[in-house]
């Protein structure tokens, strides 16, 4: 009986192998090997080099079979789409460390706090939070939907490459200042956030090398590009929706 079962087994194992495509990713040679992001779902997405794996805003309608667990996750702040417990339990392990602001802490155990402006360093990685936060947008008046210090942005600095992510934000000063960026992740949706054209703004003002919106549900990415025409930075657009 099982002689006959395993050619039966070994087919079984393989179609389910064709139906885990590929995902897509992203490579970027560093002095040190290449650091590979793989978008996942709205703001999650993973990035791995120098053999560490960071997790950033795990969120449980992303996709998360077959990927490995985290050493570090970054958790931006404590909005349901990025502070997610569910999702942070996929990825988790007794050895992961996970840092966020405080206003994330209360919720989740064990969480190492960064506040706007801390840096620590992981390993061969030094991980900064920036300010990530509303001007003008909010649920109502005199109230905005991320206020300043709430939450954070982070720049990932690995073998000479850094790397950033906006988080929720609009483009604050503190954002069009940063310097020698060669990856943004930056975030464009309403009414949380801001439009694909204020996004291209920001972006002009800090030039980093490569752009990809993320977080962009609902955003007409093609505005995006078209305001960065000329301004010779690559943008790529990648699938945070599949």
């Amino acid at each position: 009986m099982g002689m006959k079962a395993a050619p039966f087994l070994l087919l079984f194992c393989a179609a389910s192998a064709w139906a885990q495509p590929p995902r897509a990713a992203d490579e970027f040679q560093t002095s040190s090997g290449v650091v590979k992001i793989t978008p996942i779902h709205h703001a999650s997405l993973m990035l791995q080099g120098g053999g560490v794996v960071i997790h950033v805003d795990p969120f449980h309608e992303g996709d998360y079979t077959g990927l490995p667990s985290a050493d570090l996750v970054l958790i931006t702040h404590d909005h349901f789409d990025h502070m997610d417990a569910k999702a942070l339990a996929l990825v988790r392990t007794s050895k992961t460390v996970v840092m966020a602001p405080a206003a994330v802490a209360a919720s989740i155990n064990g969480v190492t706090v960064l506040a706007n402006g801390d840096s620590r360093d992981f390993g061969a990685w030094k991980i900064e939070a920036v300010p990530a936060y509303n001007l003008v947008r909010g649920p109502a008046a005199g109230q905005l939907f991320h206020p300043k210090g709430r939450g954070n942005g982070y720049v990932l600095t690995y073998c000479g490459k850094r790397f950033y992510f906006s988080g929720d934000t609009e483009g604050v000063p503190e954002m069009q200042a940063l310097k020698n960026i060669d990856v943004a992740y930056v975030c464009m949706n309403l009414p949380y956030t801001m439009p694909p054209e204020e996004a291209a703004a920001a972006v002009r003002a800090f030039k980093p090398r490569v752009v990809i919106p993320y977080h962009y549900r609902n955003s007409d990415l093609s505005v995006f590009q078209k305001a960065l025409d000329g301004s010779g930075i690559d943008v790529r657009i990648r699938d945070f929706y599949r």
